[in-house]
């Protein structure tokens, strides 16, 4: 299925690019096409290499993690969890504890941790791949959540919204936490339909319970704190996070007599193959993605639904944001690109602009991760990992605008 999503990428945007010539007269459109398979082929070894420094980071510290004996003990805790979600995964599986420090990573809006730690879930997911070129039902559903996953502090979406002289700039923040919950929960439900997983299971139902829980009573803490408070928080508890579980897996690996400093050297290793191995299929991704868009065929697309908008009378305010929302699944510096030229064309606090700030953080960036984890272990077929994924984004999307109308209009 992703060979022919690829192919049509680039056949859609020759139909288009001609459409622009012919149609409208645009003689550069090519110009601009060829530029973009350049730029991007350039961007995918810049973002490769950037990952390099990162990956043996976090590998070297998942690798203290191991051979303290911690993350052993967090696979036991959540076996019982994954033994009914991913039945193919044997209980105290390493890909077990990677997989929840990867979702982890991406609540706290640590994004330059969660990818690391996600190649590595991925990795010990594909050591019980029988078929390494073809994705496993556990590699499809740790891939949907993790494009899916709730994130606690968008940090990054609140700095923006500062930068460009919003009133509140956490006014998006509750908004954003339910429309990344639906997405996730849109993602498990549709990947656990066609995987025909039991969700009702008592276990099952008691960690989703349990989660969801958490998740309101923090929502109610966070809700009651003013902008610059949940920002100084978001920033506080995230990082406090972050470096709190490397002093943790040093000083337990120190304690069992482990040399702590040889034991990240050669986790860190790792980092580097990784990240050059992924190469081939982030550029493949990348070059379709921005040749598509450089065709304006998204802008074609946009033209199209804000007509039919128009048309059934409703309206077309949520359209505005929608470059933002169709984008997302595509390219996350895109999505960011066009949130900030709706913020800059609307203003910050309209509601156009809030509800793209809202869009983009509903979701993540489903191609990318998807050419990244699963070109970290050469799979080729992703077999539904791409439509739950989708179906996911699509949820969230569509949770951001119900949510902006709740909260904006």
């Amino acid at each position: 299925m992703l060979h022919r999503i690829w192919l049509g990428f680039f056949l859609l945007a020759f139909v288009s690019a001609l459409y622009q010539w012919l149609g409208l007269g645009d003689s550069e459109v090519f110009q601009r096409m060829v530029a973009s398979l350049f730029d991007m082929a350039a961007l995918s070894v810049e973002l490769a290499i950037g990952l390099i420094g990162l990956m043996a980071l976090w590998l070297g510290v998942v690798a203290l993690g191991e051979a303290s004996g911690l993350v052993d003990k967090l696979a036991r805790l959540l076996s019982p969890l994954f033994r009914r979600l991913m039945p193919e995964v044997p209980a105290n599986h390493p890909a077990i504890s990677s997989i929840t420090l990867n979702l982890s990573a991406n609540v706290l809006g640590l994004d330059n941790a969660a990818t690391p730690l996600g190649i590595k879930a991925m990795k010990d997911l594909q050591s019980l791949n029988p078929a390494p070129a073809v994705a496993t039902n556990a590699q499809i559903l740790f891939l949907v959540l993790n494009t899916s996953a709730v994130t606690l502090f968008p940090v990054t979406i609140l700095l923006y919204r500062a930068q460009m002289g919003a009133e509140d700039p956490a006014a998006v923040f509750l908004p954003i936490l339910i429309a990344t919950s639906c997405s996730t929960l849109a993602g498990l439900l549709v990947t656990a339909w066609v995987q025909r997983l039991r969700l009702w299971d008592g276990v099952v139902m008691g960690f989703i319970g349990v989660a969801f829980a958490t998740l309101l009573a923090l929502m109610a803490w966070l809700g009651t704190l003013g902008a610059e408070e949940l920002q100084r928080q978001s920033s506080l508890i995230s990082n406090l996070m972050i470096f709190g579980l490397i002093i943790l897996f040093l000083l337990a690996a120190h304690r069992k007599r482990i040399n702590v400093y040889d034991t990240f050297i050669d986790g860190a290793r790792q980092g580097f193959e990784t990240a050059i191995g992924i190469i081939p299929y982030l550029l493949a991704m990348l070059v379709a993605i921005g040749c598509f868009r450089a065709s304006g065929a998204l802008d074609l697309v946009m033209d199209a639904l804000r007509q039919g908008v128009a048309l059934l009378g409703w309206d077309t305010r949520w359209v505005d944001a929608m470059p933002t929302g169709l984008m997302k699944p595509l390219s996350g510096s895109g999505a960011r690109a066009m949130m900030i030229d709706t913020m800059n064309t609307y203003g910050v606090d309209s509601f156009q602009g809030r509800l793209a700030a809202t869009m983009q953080g509903s979701t993540e960036t489903t191609f990318y991760v998807l050419a990244v984890y699963f070109g970290s272990v050469g799979i080729r077929h992703a077999r539904h990992a791409l439509a739950c994924g989708l179906a996911a984004d699509a949820a969230g999307i569509g949770a951001a605008i119900a949510v902006a109308y709740w909260f904006y209009a």
